[in-house]
């Protein structure tokens, strides 16, 4: 079978859906990779390095969409192109399908089955495919550089012989995957980032990347619950929304640069950012608001246009930014199309097997042998964050006294029988073994004892970095085995030297392990 993916005729789109070296990886599934010509030449992909890497180049749309049996695209296909699928063909691309009921009744006229990559599910297995984050990471990232690019000054704070520069201070609202790359790059060009987000819990996440967390005084009960928007930040309650408003009023006046990125899809953006909040902010501040396609956070944004207001603030309502950096996002998107095609060709044969079973493929398939199938199931796997979690029952003070109680007793209980089973062992062992060999077995069984009391109280979050040090510190034994080497006996000997050896593994594992941990935490 062939995958082929046609020029994008969206006015002012430079991705492409599949590059040279995903078309290697396309071709290693079986299949044969059609392009049109000049369909890469925005993004930096020649004619020349398609046909290098053994791509079969086309003059036009049509002839494409007449070979391919799947076609890849970025954006979704207009009503020509969409009158281009024959019955069999795959469509993989963008879709939105709930903003789109036409085209979807066009493609399943035509009986072509579609893939929307803006449905694909996200649970963990899925993250390969999923291009809104991988378009989202590039967003984030895009506004920090298009706002640095409209900003008057330095990002980070200078001393110099001339005089003193304040850094600038950047507010990231909503952390979303757009809202976490935006801070990343704030922080890394050296400003004083802030971050607010209507989730709670992604505070740890925004401190982590050396971002204050906005904190909004609000009943935990009265928090919105993000489990219903498949872990976006949901719609907030009026009251919630007044407070946050408040809020965002009180620090207007010190913000530099205001990024916005709060958007679920399929919903217009909500106002975050009111027109006075703009008038308290200084000449020269910068908004880029990332929601500009559904009417914008800012009340002010205009979509796809560079807005001066009156008093000097510059409001940037793009929403071309992954285009923008056309090359890494068509890379990144040709990546999760050809994750998407190894799911879809279990036998890595060429040939495309539709598997409505799997809950990938089903959760973004939006048209299938002439039938809609959106919206799709809740998929098998719920998404972590969509999960929800029960709150623990209130207790009163002689219920919660008696549930201690209750839970000493039993855990008391388990000890005392793990004790006397224990006991009784050792007083098996000891009535036939030589006391010599006692004496080092007690010591044995409290160290073991001991050691598994002190790792049972420790955080399951630090249980990786701990085990890679104690592997390395407890192969102690090879002093053992050292001392063992030089034994008259052959066989001690060899199990001497064995140990030696698989001690060493321990100890550079240990080691290897726990600094490559620690270099996710450096800077490059």
């Amino acid at each position: 079978m062939k995958i082929g993916a046609p020029k994008e005729i969206f006015e002012g789109e430079s991705r492409v859906a599949i590059t040279p070296d995903s078309a290697k990886a396309l071709q290693k599934l079986g299949y044969d990779v059609v392009i049109e010509s000049k369909a890469g030449e925005a993004a930096g992909f020649s004619d020349a390095a398609y046909t290098a890497a053994d791509v079969e180049v086309v003059k036009t749309a049509a002839a494409l969409f007449k070979a391919a049996d799947v076609v890849a695209k970025v954006r979704p296909p207009s009503d020509a192109e969409a009158k281009r699928l024959t019955k069999g063909q795959t469509l993989i691309s963008f879709f939105y399908p709930a903003a789109n009921e036409a085209l979807m009744e066009l493609a399943k006229s035509k009986g072509a089955n579609v893939i929307a990559m803006d449905m694909v599910p996200r649970i963990s297995r899925a993250q390969k495919m999923d291009a809104l984050s991988s378009m989202a990471n590039i967003a984030g990232y895009r506004a920090v550089i298009e706002a640095g690019n409209n900003f008057g000054r330095f990002f980070t704070g200078q001393v110099t012989a001339a005089g003193k520069v304040p850094p600038a201070k950047v507010l990231v609202v909503g952390a979303g995957v757009a809202g976490l790359a935006a801070i990343g790059t704030s922080t890394s060009l050296g400003a004083i980032t802030y971050a607010f987000d209507v989730r709670p819990e992604v505070a740890e996440q925004i401190e982590s990347m050396g971002a204050e967390f906005v904190f909004l005084e609000f009943e935990d009960s009265e928090l919105p619950d993000g489990a219903e928007t498949g872990g976006y930040a949901p719609p907030s309650s009026p009251e919630f929304q007044a407070k946050q408003l408040e809020k965002f009023r009180e620090i207007a006046p010190d913000m530099d640069i205001v990024i916005t990125t709060a958007l679920i899809p399929n919903r217009a953006a909500p106002i975050l950012w009111t027109k006075d909040m703009v008038e308290m902010m200084k000449p020269g501040s910068v908004i880029v608001d990332l929601a500009a396609e559904k009417g914008g956070n800012c009340e002010l944004t205009k979509m796809d246009e560079r807005v001066v207001t009156d008093n000097g603030v510059i409001i940037i309502g793009y929403t071309d930014f992954p285009s923008r950096m056309a090359t890494q996002a068509s890379t990144l998107y040709g990546n999760n199309i050809r994750h998407m095609m190894t799911d879809l060709t279990p036998e890595k044969d060429g040939q495309v097997v539709h598997n409505m079973e799997d809950d990938v493929i089903r959760g973004a398939t939006v048209t299938f042998e002439g039938d809609i199938t959106f919206p799709p199931p809740p998929p098998k796997v719920a998404a972590i964050a969509v999960q929800k979690k029960e709150k623990p029952k209130e207790l009163t003070p002689e219920e919660r006294r008696a549930q201690e109680m209750a839970d000493f007793q039993a855990q008391t209980k388990q000890q005392v029988t793990l004790l006397a089973v224990g006991g009784a062992l050792v007083l098996g062992v000891g009535l036939i073994a030589p006391a010599s060999f006692m004496q080092h077995f007690i010591v044995f069984i409290l160290s073991v004892f001991i050691g598994f009391q002190v790792i049972w109280n420790v955080a399951h979050s630090l249980h990786t970095p701990l085990m890679a040090v104690t592997n390395a510190i407890s192969s102690i034994v090879i002093l053992g085995a050292l001392i063992q080497i030089g034994s008259s006996s052959v066989l001690i000997t060899i199990l001497a030297a064995l140990g030696v050896f698989m001690a060493s593994i321990n100890i550079f594992g240990g080691f290897l392990v726990t600094r490559r941990m620690l270099a996710m935490f450096q800077k490059s």
